[in-house]
Order: C-alpha cells, then sequence, then structure tokens
C-alpha cells in the first residue's frame, strides 16, 4: 500500500466523487480543503487528515483511516474514511427545497404585458422571509 495518494484519486475511491475528474474540478474549484486550505488535485493525501467537502450547500467533513487508490464498494468505505460530518450539516440534505414556479403552456410564447404584472404580482406576494 502507498504511503501517500494523490486528494483527487482518494476521494474518488472512497464514492465523495462518482469520477475522479469531478473531484478534479472540485478541488480546482476550491470545494475541497485539508486543514482550512484549499488543495490542488495532486496533493498528497496522508493517514489521519481531515478533508472538508462542500456539495452544494452541505460541508461533508472526512478524516483519512487508511488510503487506497482503486475504487471501492461502499460497505468498504468505513474502512478507509471516517464520516466526521456533523449532524447539522446533514440536516440541510433533509430540509425541503422551497421553489417557485411559473408553469406556461409549450408554445404560447412570450407572456403579454398584462401576464408580466400578473406574475410580477405573484412574485411579490411570495417573501419567504415573512413566514414565522
Amino acid at each position: 500500500m502507498a504511503e501517500t495518494v494523490r486528494i483527487d484519486k482518494y476521494l474518488w475511491a472512497i464514492r465523495v466523487f462518482k469520477t475522479r475528474t469531478e473531484a478534479t474540478e472540485a478541488c480546482n474549484g476550491g470545494k475541497v480543503k485539508i486543514a482550512g486550505a484549499n488543495c490542488k488535485p495532486s496533493r498528497p493525501l496522508k493517514v489521519g487528515e481531515t478533508i472538508e467537502v462542500r456539495k452544494g450547500s452541505v460541508i461533508f467533513t472526512y478524516r483519512v483511516v487508511a488510503l487506497l487508490e482503486k475504487r471501492v464498494g461502499a460497505p468498504v468505505v468505513a474502512q478507509y474514511a471516517e464520516n466526521l460530518t456533523p449532524e447539522a450539516e446533514l440536516e440541510k440534505l433533509r430540509a425541503p427545497v422551497e421553489t417557485f414556479f411559473v408553469k406556461r403552456d409549450r408554445g404560447s410564447g412570450r407572456p403579454t404585458k398584462k401576464e408580466r404584472r400578473t406574475i410580477d404580482a405573484l412574485w411579490d406576494a411570495f417573501d419567504p422571509s415573512d413566514e414565522d
């Protein structure tokens, strides 16, 4: 077993990302941090380090238990990474997504001035910050 492994390869191997390309892009995009600092995809990873990965609004935290270079099945991941993600972060996944969508029939074209005023009035009436 290797003493160090690239962080992008490790994140792919423990199934944080579906592809190595996604893991590399996350590292390059500043979504992966070690000790509070952004890291490049080629950064060597050591046992005992803590990794923070931002996916959407949730920040996942993992501790490296053992290194691996090949992707493993989901039940085996616990042998290589310990999930330290706080429960408060996981609650963000369960939160309902509030979306507001005005449906228009296909082929109906752009809204008229009157329809636009109606849509704007609906948007103004819907203010999620007013909810108790």
